[in-house]
């Protein structure tokens, strides 16, 4: 296992949320925040100046709602909100936002399917299948059929038991490059620490701009409880 270096002063901190943070859970509104996080999150920023980011899936609100009373810079929805420094949020546009109309659609599809989760936001639709993996490929070809059906506006997104019909060309790098573009960020090294799929984006612009991508499975042993560990160790030795 390569292990992660400490935190160093000179960093731009990106983090994933669930299976970096947090472990994954049954459900999304299912997850613990661990005891202390909050404060290690808390004391890392400080330390960066300021310079640390959550860059997740999720909605804003949610986000917002398991990290109070904290409020960081964050990219929601792989970067379809983000909240900058400033305060100021910068989304995509209505237009890039699925219709109620498809996204009944989806929910009557999957009536009777025990187990099969829909996740609805504002700018994508994730469908969980952790409860259920037998209806991994009956939920992979409906996925399909939303993304064939307005393949110029949106993709498909293949997670950790789980697929996301998301806006096209809206990832997690997009994230990032508008981040380091903002003091104080601005002139340091960016490393992004995610767990899954949808974090490989985020990982490769980091290297592309000269910073370090760490996988949870590669440096943090698949523990998100390691990386939190080393979020405290951080903000104890920068503190």
């Amino acid at each position: 296992m390569l292990r992660a270096p400490e935190v160093e002063r000179h960093w731009a901190l990106f983090l994933d949320l669930d299976g970096t943070l947090l472990d994954i859970a049954a459900a999304p509104d299912k997850v613990v925040m661990p005891a202390r996080l909050i404060d290690a999150l808390a004391g890392v920023s400080v330390a960066l100046d300021g310079a640390l980011a959550v860059v997740s899936g999720r909605k804003l609100r949610n986000i917002d709602r398991l990290l109070s009373p904290l409020r960081l810079p964050v990219a929601a929805e792989h970067g379809a909100v983000i909240r900058r420094p400033s305060s100021r949020i910068d989304k995509l546009p209505a237009r890039r936002r699925p219709s109620k109309t498809w996204i009944k659609q989806l929910r009557q599809a999957v009536i009777g399917w025990d187990g099969v989760l829909i996740e609805e936001k504002t700018y994508s639709v994730a469908l969980h299948y952790r409860l259920a993996p037998h209806r991994k490929g009956a939920v992979r070809k409906l996925a399909m059929s939303l993304v064939r059906a307005a393949p110029n506006r949106f993709e498909l997104l293949a997670a950790k038991q789980a697929f996301e019909v998301r806006p096209k060309g809206t990832t997690k790098a997009r994230a990032v490059e508008v981040l380091m573009e903002q003091p104080p960020f601005r002139g340091r090294q960016p490393v992004f620490v995610g767990d899954d799929v949808t974090d490989e984006d985020g990982i490769e612009i980091a290297h592309q701009l000269g910073g370090l991508g760490l996988n949870v499975a590669s440096a943090f042993g698949g523990q998100p409880r390691a990386v939190r560990d080393w979020l405290k160790r951080a903000a104890d030795s920068l503190g």
